[in-house]
């Protein structure tokens, strides 16, 4: 079988590795145009130049299901454009759809590379993807620090030198007293979307962390990284995102129970704990309102997020089928909210108005689909552990924490939709291409 291409490779990385930076965008025209757009469209280029000349189209089983799907949610889709009535509905439609196809077709073609690489390249992508991440955290603490303490406006700077600035800078939640408080997003457009974002490399991290050995040289930088993670998660104020995070510590805590009061597992959340004490300690009523505040379920954001699932009815009722159409629903439903780029707030909300029932089943079949790809990863890790190889270690912690992070993914979406954004669908890539690649042990 033929080597493909080491630029494949790179560009492969540069995608995974810059798909959480949506700040990093440039206005073309009417739409914007992310980082993350011209480098997965960079990589399908050369992924498919490189096929041609190769003269080869062979593809994975799991590749050919993903063009199946494709072609389903692309169906659905194309009948949804008939229930559009105006030009601005018709432009949000060809933007989402074009958008869709580009990251959807990426996850078709890195589960087609990545079944040819070796094992080794799997890890390099996943370990590309949490450095993205990484430095989008470490970005957002920056940002924060220089809000706080200077009132500075970190992207102002350092996006605007670069030209994609468009006014936007970091969250502020309110004030106590005198003092403003600032919700971390870093290159996100959201505190919630980064809180939500972050789900993924803690929870596929930690069990990967728990199952290294003693002496593992990635042990101490992983207990680091996780505890770094943990404090932007928490400094993002994101209800969304630690509903998520405790839904994905459920699923991981039957089968790493035992490390529950290890101190593998103490010893960094003492660190965590001690930083935070720390800083809270400097301003203790500060922070007590700021939590306050967030622990209130009777005001804020929460009843327009619940508010949100009260406009299904009608929609449902005019087009239930097929919904009003992808991308739509802030045009649909700008009679309600009063502004024209204000989406549902809910994966699920959009789903149902965007795409109707059809849609809806055919999304359900996607992800009963990704589920059943980590079963069988899971399957794959029992077995390497039953023949006695070391890989087993990974392979089997790597799966358990690819289903903690869909699930508490999942469970976040209830209040945001984060499912759509692009690093999403890195995650699927990552959770379907990780069988195809260790089934060959």
């Amino acid at each position: 079988m033929r080597r493909p291409s080491g630029l494949v490779d790179a560009l492969l990385l540069a995608t995974v590795f810059t798909i959480t930076w949506a700040k990093v965008r440039w206005s073309a025209g009417a739409a914007d145009v992310n980082v993350s757009d011209f480098a997965a469209s960079l990589f399908l280029f050369a992924f498919l130049l490189d096929r041609v000349v190769s003269r080869d189209w062979s593809i994975p089983r799991a590749a050919a299901v993903l063009v199946l799907f494709l072609g389903a949610f692309a169906l659905v889709y194309l009948i949804g454009y008939f229930n559009l009535e105006t030009t601005a509905d018709r432009n949000l439609f060809a933007k989402g759809l074009v958008k869709f196809g580009i990251h959807f077709a990426l996850v078709v073609a890195a589960v087609a590379h990545l079944a040819r690489r070796a094992q080794s390249f799997y890890w390099r992508t996943l370990g590309w993807f949490v450095a993205g991440v990484a430095v989008n955290a470490a970005y957002g603490l920056l940002q924060l620090a220089a809000a706080t303490l200077t009132g500075a406006n970190l992207d102002a700077a350092v996006l605007g030198a670069i030209g994609s600035y468009q006014g936007g800078g970091i969250n502020k939640f309110g004030t106590v007293g005198s003092v403003d408080v600032y919700r971390t997003n870093a290159l996100t457009l959201d505190p919630n979307h980064l809180g939500i974002i972050l789900i993924i490399p803690l929870l596929v991290l930690l069990p990967i962390y728990l199952r290294l050995e003693r002496r593992h040289p990635l042990r101490v930088p992983l207990a680091v990284l996780l505890g770094f993670f943990l404090i932007v998660e928490l400094s993002t104020l994101s209800r969304s995102g630690m509903l998520g995070l405790a839904a994905g510590l459920l699923v991981l805590v039957f089968p790493y129970r035992r490390f529950l009061l290890t101190s593998r597992l103490l010893v960094p959340l003492g660190a965590v704990a001690l930083v935070l004490a720390l800083v809270v300690a400097q301003r203790a009523s500060f922070f007590e309102t700021v939590l306050r505040a967030r622990k209130s379920l009777s005001g804020g954001t929460l009843p327009t997020h619940l508010g949100f699932y009260q406009l299904l009815p009608p929609v449902i009722d005019a087009h239930p089928f097929f919904g009003l159409g992808l991308n739509t629903f802030s045009s649909y439903y700008e009679f309600v909210t009063g502004k024209t780029n204000w989406g549902p707030h809910s994966y699920y909300v959009a789903v149902l108005s965007e795409t109707g029932l059809i849609g809806t089943a055919v999304f359900l079949a996607y992800l009963v689909y990704i589920f059943r790809r980590l079963a069988v990863l899971r399957a794959i890790g029992r077995g390497l552990a039953a023949a006695g190889e070391v890989a087993a270690a990974r392979v089997r912690p790597l799966a358990w924490g690819l289903t903690a992070a869909l699930v508490g993914t999942l469970a976040a979406n209830v209040f945001y939709l984060t499912m759509q954004f692009y690093y999403f669908f890195v995650f699927a890539l990552l959770a379907l291409a990780a069988p195809v690649v260790f089934a060959r042990r």
